[in-house]
């Protein structure tokens, strides 16, 4: 075929390599430079891609893993869907246990993508047998020839993002980043882009972005597992009820903590004004950085990275569905849409 260079093999060929976005409104009246890393150009739309596709082929590097194999995780809907992706291209099994805060958007994905589903309750402690760190692991003990993930747990998830996602960001800012501002669940971005890019620069200041009812801000602070900060929350994918060894806490400067009504709105609020169709935690870090710049943390010379994890197409059924955002009581009369957006032509 001429022209062989304009054609991938696979959609695996797609992960990683993602744009640098600038955002002009949003952050219009701010000092400094925002740009946000929009991981939703990834084919399997969020930054997991990279961590899926490395630790398997990691895995087939080292001989543990063989066609016809069974992979297994643990999974809030982003790296389910980035391993059902890898296995169906590679030929794996994947079998995922999914916590039940993760949006039904998300869990029909996982389905649609051949992937078996254990929906275990959110609200349960990591070590309570119903959670899906222990369901993971008896089904790992169950199925023979399989490989479980352990995404919260494996170091190849640091690497993961030391190796692409960090070069990329130093990179596209031709080493003129100041800041990292991004969300902190497993850990594994944050920590490997972090590494990274204090490799390149010590003085750039790596802010990671909490949810209230995570233990992961005060743990960074106090170095103590305080099981007092533990209450539900709705924001999938950022904080915890555990420790993550997939976080390297040694080279985040400092957390901030946000709201799930706040982190809501201002992924909408991205979408209004950027164009930008982003999930829940991208409207975390964006919240943070809201929260950062009336603080006084930015200059006008700075140079702000925020990583947008995700798309906003796996939340349909929360904080973009006006009937889930009234349940939680998050409207306001500035966020709620109005009569007049939507007319029905009778």
């Amino acid at each position: 075929m001429k022209h062989k260079k304009q054609v991938f093999d696979n959609v695996l060929d797609l992960v990683g390599r993602t744009p640098l976005i600038r955002l002009n409104k949003i952050a219009s009246k701010f000092k400094g430079n925002f740009f946000a890393k929009v991981e939703a150009f990834n084919p399997g739309h969020s930054s997991k891609d990279r961590v899926a596709l490395y630790i398997i082929e990691q895995a087939e590097k080292r001989g543990i893993l063989k066609p016809g194999d069974t992979i297994i995780e643990t999974t809030s809907g982003n790296t389910g869907f980035s391993i059902a992706m890898v296995s169906i291209i590679k030929g794996y099994n994947c079998v995922l246990a999914v916590s039940s805060k993760s949006s039904a958007d998300k869990i029909d994905m996982l389905k649609t993508m051949g992937a078996k589903v254990y929906v275990c309750p959110a609200h349960v402690s990591a070590n309570d047998p119903r959670s899906y760190y222990q369901v993971a692991k008896r089904l790992h003990d169950e199925i023979k020839g399989s490989i479980y993930i352990n995404q919260y747990f494996n170091e190849l998830n640091i690497d993961a993002h030391y190796k692409s996602t960090g070069p990329e960001i130093w990179d596209q800012t031709e080493g003129e980043i100041t800041h990292l501002v991004a969300c902190s669940g497993t850990g594994g971005t944050i920590s490997g882009a972090a590494k990274y890019l204090k490799e390149q620069n010590p003085n750039i200041k790596i802010i990671g972005v909490d949810a209230f009812g995570s233990v992961i801000k005060k743990y960074h602070e106090t170095r103590e597992f305080d099981e007092k900060e533990i209450y539900p929350y709705r924001i999938e994918g950022l904080g915890k009820n555990l420790i993550p060894s997939a976080t390297d806490f040694d080279v985040i400067d400092e957390f901030i903590k946000v709201t799930d009504e706040e982190s809501a709105h201002t992924a909408r609020l991205i979408a209004r004004t950027e164009g930008l169709f982003v999930g829940y935690t991208s409207g975390a870090a964006m919240q943070a950085v809201m929260q950062l710049e009336e603080q006084g943390e930015f200059s006008e010379n700075d140079n702000i990275v925020i990583m947008f994890p995700d798309h906003g197409s796996r939340y349909m059924s929360k904080i973009y569905c006006d009937k889930w955002m009234n349940e939680q009581g998050f409207f306001d009369s500035v966020n709620e849409v109005s009569v007049e957006t939507i007319q029905y032509i009778k």
